[in-house]
């Protein structure tokens, strides 16, 4: 009785809290309400570890980070058009996500990971106005 939890303990000391980590949901849709072209939710904070599952509900989405706009060391993505994928984030800090073909009509998200604040520099890569009204917006649920 005595070696069975043993081995419980062993294994959740070995995986570090991996087992504790949680999977979140979010479509890329072409409406959402009034707003058009958008991820559903847009904004999410999530710990270490967490996996993001990207789904695109409608049509002629993909999710991608954004240059310039991730923590340093942090691995970009890029999912293909119509297809979902699936981002396990490693790495505290935010992150800015876009649908590329609809980036200018502002279908963007922010990915908060951890207990950090945004950086003072997030907004300053070139972005279309659409696009920075969302993430001001997004930004400014915090």
């Amino acid at each position: 009785m005595l070696r069975p939890l043993m081995t419980a303990l062993a294994l959740i000391t070995l995986t570090g809290g991996a087992a504790f980590a949680e999977d979140f949901e979010v479509k890329m849709l072409n409406k959402d309400g009034d707003d058009r072209m958008v991820f559903a939710p847009d904004f999410l904070k999530i710990a270490a570890g967490d996996t993001v599952h990207f789904i695109p509900t409608d049509k002629g989405h993909n999710a991608e980070s954004i240059k310039g706009m991730a923590p340093e060391g942090s691995a970009p993505f890029k999912g293909k058009i119509g297809k979902q994928v699936d981002v396990t984030f490693d790495t505290d800090g935010f992150y800015g996500v876009e649908c590329k073909p609809h980036f200018a009509m502002g279908m963007v998200m922010t990915i908060a990971v951890g207990d950090v604040a945004a950086p003072d520099d997030f907004l300053a890569g070139r972005i279309p106005p659409k696009a920075k009204a969302r993430f001001e917006t997004q930004l400014g649920n915090l």
